[in-house]
């Protein structure tokens, strides 16, 4: 039926194929994915909620870590509930503009992560190398414009790729081995030349990856330096304490990456279920992990959150 749906250009939709070769555990495979979402989204959703009605929580870190959770809430939900109704109810078919319009948010909103992470590492750098200027450097015009210069440049590095897109035929069929509308799986059913598409999403892929990293890494050198000239044990510990919960989020948001990468240029033989699990715990792993990161190792945080939940249950009683 959706081969009839074929234009002189691209076709009306596509077919989504889910995990191949699992195609049986889908309902089963649902179930730990469905907690993830759960969890991402209640949780970011109390960081947010938290970080917005407690004005003692108006400052830097916690303003980058509002942005932080919003980006994860669209990040997980420009996919996850197009992927449960596909193991659900085998709702296996996407539009071919929605298709590209769930590639723009993912990968754009990937990109936003970056940044603003590498945004959290510059706060950490500052409140511990320069904690005399950090109420002067960070003001709340200049994390607007860090948020800004976030989200101009995701939108402008992938608003080139739907265009690409568009201008193929589509002559390899209209399945995609793939959860998601993920940038390389639809590339394989172009036909023509596809190299400029191939080299634009590994260069961008390497630059984000490798230009925030470095910087990141850049920023801890500069952290851990400061740190260790600190005359007491206990206030090396105190300052560093500071920067666990940020290493334990590029942890998180990073590692999976780093994984994914490796396995694709040293397991090129792997069934195409383990790269297509692994992309889709990149997905599911930074937001479902960050709230707790956040609610468990940051004091503040913790605190607001159960007198939230204890306020409540007074009135309640």
């Amino acid at each position: 039926m959706l081969g009839n749906n074929i234009t002189s250009t691209h076709p009306m939709a596509f077919l989504l194929m889910g995990i191949p070769g699992l195609e049986h555990l889908h309902m089963w495979i649902s179930i730990p994915f469905c907690s993830a979402y759960t969890v991402a989204v209640l949780g970011n959703c109390t960081l947010l909620f938290t970080i917005q009605v407690d004005t003692a929580l108006h400052e830097p870190m916690y303003l980058f870590l509002a942005m932080l959770a919003a980006i994860d809430l669209v990040l997980s939900s420009s996919t996850l509930p197009k992927m449960l109704a596909l193991f659900w109810f085998r709702d296996r078919e996407i539009n071919f503009h929605a298709c590209l319009v769930q590639m723009f948010f993912l990968h754009s909103f990937a990109i936003m992560e970056s940044a603003i992470l590498l945004a959290m590492a510059f706060d950490r750098y500052v409140a511990i190398c320069k904690p005399l200027h950090y109420t002067t450097v960070l003001t709340k015009p200049l994390i607007i414009k860090i948020g800004l210069a976030a989200v101009t440049r995701a939108v402008t590095l992938m608003t080139p790729l739907p265009f690409l897109l568009r201008r193929f035929h589509y002559c390899r069929g209209t399945v995609i081995a793939h959860c998601y509308c993920e940038h390389m799986a639809v590339v394989r059913l172009a036909c023509g030349d596809t190299r400029f598409n191939n080299i634009y999403g590994i260069a961008v892929a390497m630059l984000i990856v490798v230009l925030d990293l470095f910087f990141v890494i850049l920023s801890y050198v500069f952290i851990l330096r400061a740190v260790l000239q600190l005359g007491s044990q206990e206030a090396r510990y105190k300052a560093f304490g500071t920067c666990v919960s940020h290493i334990g989020a590029i942890l998180a948001f990073y590692t999976p990456v780093v994984i994914s990468s490796v396995m694709h240029r040293i397991a090129r033989q792997a069934a195409p279920h383990v790269h297509i699990l692994l992309a889709n715990f990149y997905l599911l792993f930074p937001p479902m992990v960050n709230p707790i990161i956040y609610g468990v190792k940051t004091k503040q945080i913790r605190e607001r959150v159960l007198g939230l939940f204890l306020r409540k249950d007074v009135k309640g009683r």
